[in-house]
């Protein structure tokens, strides 16, 4: 039994499920019950239905959106690759779509130091110091992730991660999309990263040793 405390109403057998926007709890009902749930949370008995039996399709829908945002950015920019994505539109593909990579192309320096995101792959672009480019880049990229894969590239602030994108994309990695803004953004107007865009400024999981 789940109590919902914004109307203080106890529902038999409730089981959790996505957020209904409209009624800010997160819950949904087996169907036998669905009915005498929408008269005691006085919502529509075809808005439950629908997104207590539909979750995947709706997801689908998600990743699809996404994709096709991140392809209509590639062309407006003429990118050399199939899409640029927003940090958090990387993590819902991360999370949601199969088999999708997300790799980390900063320098060693910079996971330590700066931060890393749980779940990425972690390859260099450039070594420090002196940010040398790293000659076995695509041998550890194809000894991680397949060719056909959706993998996403990710540096400090998009630089690195459009060059790496490129260069997979012209080696026979049929899926590549850059990460814009990156892990840190641009600096705001103190000259401070991680602030004004990127991954850390959006909220999105990460770590620092």
């Amino acid at each position: 039994m789940i109590l919902y405390p914004r109307r203080g109403v106890a529902i038999p057998s409730a089981i959790k499920y996505r957020k209904l926007e409209e009624t800010g709890f997160v819950a949904s009902c087996p169907s036998i019950e669905v009915f005498q749930a929408s008269r005691w949370l006085k919502i529509d008995y075809h808005y439950i239905l629908f997104h207590s039996c539909h979750g995947k399709h709706m997801e689908t829908e998600t990743i699809t959106a996404i994709l096709e945002r991140a392809h209509k950015r590639a062309e407006e920019m003429d990118l050399p690759y199939q899409g640029a994505l927003l940090p958090a539109e990387a993590l819902t593909l991360l999370q949601e779509a199969p088999a999708a990579k997300l790799v980390d192309v900063r320098s060693r320096a910079e996971w330590d130091w700066v931060g890393r995101i749980p779940g990425a792959v972690e390859i260099e672009w450039q070594s420090y110091p002196g940010m040398r480019s790293n000659p076995d880049f695509i041998n550890y990229l194809s000894s991680q992730v397949d060719q056909e894969s959706l993998v996403m590239f990710i540096c400090r602030t998009g630089g690195r991660s459009h060059q790496a994108a490129a260069t997979a994309s012209e080696l026979g990695y049929t899926n590549c999309y850059n990460v814009l803004e990156g892990f840190e953004g641009e600096k705001d107007a103190t000259g401070h990263r991680g602030t004004k865009g990127g991954w850390k400024a959006a909220g999105l999981p990460w770590v620092q040793s």
